[in-house]
Order: structure tokens, then C-alpha cells, then sequence
């Protein structure tokens, strides 16, 4: 069981992490524009110490509010301190603004499964791996994802998983060449 003191220092790290860049590299310069006419751009980064008041935890509370006298009254909860998919589609309008649309994409599909349970994502992870899954489970893995959850980016990429470890044969009971 996790003590007053370690709960503290456990809220202090994160709010730390959340309101600087932690000391991680910035964001790129811009390159020549995506097309997007998004609201945010490079120049937001990073929104915990730019733009605080757009970022809401999946409870709706403010960023501002998530400190640890919120935590010690029951006003804020572990939820709170989950990412909110409103705020990695954020990310994701920053990042392409800085022309990384890779990681714009990854962080959509990161988006996509805050809806999806904990335990059915590592499942979902460890399905994904080598041999661990024949065609047909992958095939059912992307169904349920698209029409259960919405997650139609994340459904695309099983499906060209499953292209992929079809040509490379690596679906459950290929035999490796």
C-alpha cells in the first residue's frame, strides 16, 4: 500500500513532467506547412507550461487543479492523472505542425485507445507479435477495434499488420524460411 509520502512524490514528478519539457529536446523548427489550419503549432510546446488552461484530465478537471491538496481531498483521483485523448490529439496537431507526421499519426492512434480497456491493449500488444496470432484473430482484432471503439486508425494499422506478416510470414503457424 502506497503511503502519504510516496503518493506525494509520485504527484510532484508528474505535475513536474507535465508543466516543463522535462528537460527533453524541443520540438523541431517547422518545415514547410502541412495544410492543417490547426489552432496550434511548435510555438505551443510544450502545453503544460504554454497552454495549461487547454488541457483537461479525462475527469474534466484543469491541469491546474491536479495537485496533490487535490489529491489529499478526493477531488482528484488516479483518472486524472491519465492522458485525456483531447490532449495527445493536441500533441498531434503540434507535431505535424513541425512536419512529424509519423509521430502525428502514432499519436492519434494513442488517442484512439485511451477507449480501449488496459488489459485488452496488452493483449492486443502481445497478439500483435510475431507468430502469436493466426490471420483470422489479427482480421477480428481490427473488426472489434473499428466497430467497438471507434478506433479506425488503430483498426487500419492491424490490418496492414496482417498484410505485412502475411508477406513475411510471420502469423501463427507460418514456418519461418
Amino acid at each position: 500500500m502506497l503511503n502519504e509520502e510516496m503518493i506525494a512524490e509520485l504527484v510532484k514528478e508528474v505535475l513536474k513532467g507535465m508543466s516543463s519539457s522535462g528537460g527533453e529536446e524541443k520540438a523541431p523548427t517547422p518545415k514547410e506547412s502541412t495544410g492543417q489550419k490547426g489552432s496550434l503549432s511548435v510555438k505551443d510546446y510544450p502545453l503544460g507550461s504554454k497552454k495549461p488552461d487547454t488541457i483537461k484530465s479525462p475527469r474534466g478537471n484543469a491541469f491546474s487543479e491536479l495537485t496533490l491538496d487535490a489529491v489529499l481531498q478526493g477531488k482528484a483521483t488516479f483518472e486524472d492523472f491519465r492522458i485525456a485523448p483531447e490532449a495527445l490529439l493536441m500533441q498531434a496537431e503540434i507535431a505535424e505542425s513541425a512536419g512529424r507526421r509519423q509521430v502525428a499519426s502514432n499519436l492519434r492512434r494513442a488517442a484512439e485507445l485511451t477507449k480501449v480497456p488496459d488489459e485488452r491493449v496488452l493483449e492486443i500488444y502481445n497478439a500483435l507479435r510475431p507468430h502469436r496470432s493466426t490471420k483470422e484473430e489479427l482480421v477480428a482484432i481490427a473488426d472489434e477495434l473499428e466497430n467497438k471503439y471507434n478506433a479506425t486508425a488503430c483498426a487500419t494499422f492491424v490490418r496492414e499488420a496482417v498484410s505485412v506478416y502475411e508477406r513475411r510470414k510471420l502469423l501463427r503457424g507460418d514456418i519461418p524460411e
